[in-house]
């Protein structure tokens, strides 16, 4: 007899097979029992009838617990109402784990209640879906960087300098020294790129906001990418074809996680059929401010120099209905290692990629600084130490070329594929500014 998982189930109609499976809920008449059981990999439903079984099969079939663990043994079967499209007509059943008073019933729960019992709210239908969908948009980013020639390039998580926002940073002794967790592995990737060509990291960063949005996370995940010789433009449609390649990947992969979840997937293959908008950030101002007026705006009112508020970005890419690139940011406004504009240094060759349905910033990326001069100065300008950043300065010294990257917020783009309200749901364990447990 084999033992599967119930994601197997297509190769072993007919035959008699046996999952480890956790129970879910269960119904039960007189003459048979419903079994709803998870293995892991998905929900399945296990049909235990009484006159088919042992009598102590069936008594236990009728005592099961929610979350009880088992083995159960059966023969896979079609079943065109089912999801899934088979079910396990159960043979036996063995209890290797009781279960007794599980918290989260199939009643409501407030959120503190069910964020102080993440580690079992995991697997509910709806978390786990969300977890299966961001698994396969690490699955989808490995696949497109290994077939677009990048090279997977690992940078520290302990730094002696900031690639970000000074004010946001997480410091730590190092044995004498501070040292601060990673914002970001862009410093560490320019560098793997002048070794290797295009190359790629994923992997936790830290960002001491104190911020409460539902955007917001202390501790995520970023896939960042670099890569030499290439220009902005380029940069950008690479970006382009990776977020539709992450959709796609998340179409093929997970189909029902997207159902489970109530997605509406004809928007998602919008976004992977569709050309993504271009504006640069003053059109961007422009149009705000041409249409903060209307009756269905509720945004501040911005002039040109001012960084957007959630407000602002939800409107933008709602306006045109995709994702959409604001490109050329100020300068004043954005880190200090991007490139200016040729003929206006008061803007940089950057972008965001905001999602539409109002999920905002996604990606951020820029053309790089190379020249060695202009990049001390812009350090030096930004309050920082030249020295914390000598190994970054020396790129430029050596060989320096065009080179441009970007990064991307696993957890927000989790959170718009899957089409969920709060990032909270979109990583295991979420660091927020009031809670670090579980």
């Amino acid at each position: 007899m084999k033992k599967i998982r119930m994601n197997q189930a297509k190769d072993y109609v007919g035959q008699t097979v046996l999952i480890g499976a956790w129970v879910a809920n269960k119904r039960s008449s007189g003459k048979i029992a419903f079994l709803q059981l998870r293995d892991g990999a998905t929900y399945f439903q296990g049909i235990v009838v009484k006159s088919d079984v042992p009598e102590e099969v069936f008594e236990i079939a009728k005592s099961l617990t929610q979350e009880t663990a088992v083995y159960v043994t059966g023969v896979v079967q079609e079943d065109t109402r089912s999801r899934l499209g088979y079910e396990l007509l159960v043979t036996g059943l063995e209890v290797i784990g009781e279960s007794h008073e599980y918290p989260i019933t199939p009643k409501e729960h407030g959120t503190d209640f069910l964020m102080d019992h993440r580690h079992l709210w995991l697997r509910s239908s709806k978390q786990h879906a969300i977890m299966q969908i961001r698994n396969a948009i690490i699955y989808a980013s490995y696949e497109f960087f290994d077939q677009n020639g990048f090279i997977k390039f690992d940078s520290p998580i302990l730094s002696g300098n900031a690639a970000e926002n000074t004010t946001e940073l997480f410091e730590t002794d190092y044995f004498g020294d501070p040292a601060f967790l990673s914002q970001s592995g862009q410093l560490y990737l320019e560098a793997g790129a002048m070794a290797f060509g295009p190359v790629f990291d994923f992997g936790p960063v830290f960002r001491a906001e104190k911020s409460k949005t539902r955007r917001h996370l202390t501790e995520f995940w970023m896939m960042d990418a670099e890569y030499p010789f290439v220009t902005h433009d380029e940069s950008l449609d690479l970006q382009e074809a990776y977020v539709k390649a992450l959709i796609q990947g998340v179409l093929d992969r997970s189909p029902h996680a997207l159902e489970t979840l109530e997605r509406d997937v004809e928007l998602l293959k919008k976004y992977v059929s569709e050309p993504f908008k271009r504006i640069s950030y003053d059109e961007a101002i422009d149009l705000l401010q041409a249409h903060e007026a209307d009756e269905d705006t509720d945004y501040e009112h911005l002039e040109h120099g001012d960084d957007f508020g959630s407000p602002h970005e939800t409107w933008i890419s709602n306006h045109f209905g995709v994702p959409t690139f604001v490109m050329n940011y100020p300068a004043d406004i954005k880190a200090f290692y991007m490139k200016p504009v040729p003929g206006n240094e008061s803007r940089v060759l950057c972008a965001d990629l905001l999602a539409p349905e109002g999920y905002g910033e996604i990606i951020g990326g820029s053309e790089r600084e190379v020249d060695y001069d202009k990049l001390y100065e812009k350090i030096k300008e930004n309050g920082l130490n030249p020295d914390d950043y000598a190994f970054y300065l020396d790129l430029r010294k050596y060989g320096s070329v065009p080179h441009a990257g970007f990064g991307l917020g696993l957890e927000r783009m989790v959170t718009f594929v899957a089409g969920t309200k709060h990032i909270r749901e979109a990583i295991p364990f979420p660091r927020l500014l009031n809670r670090i447990f579980p």
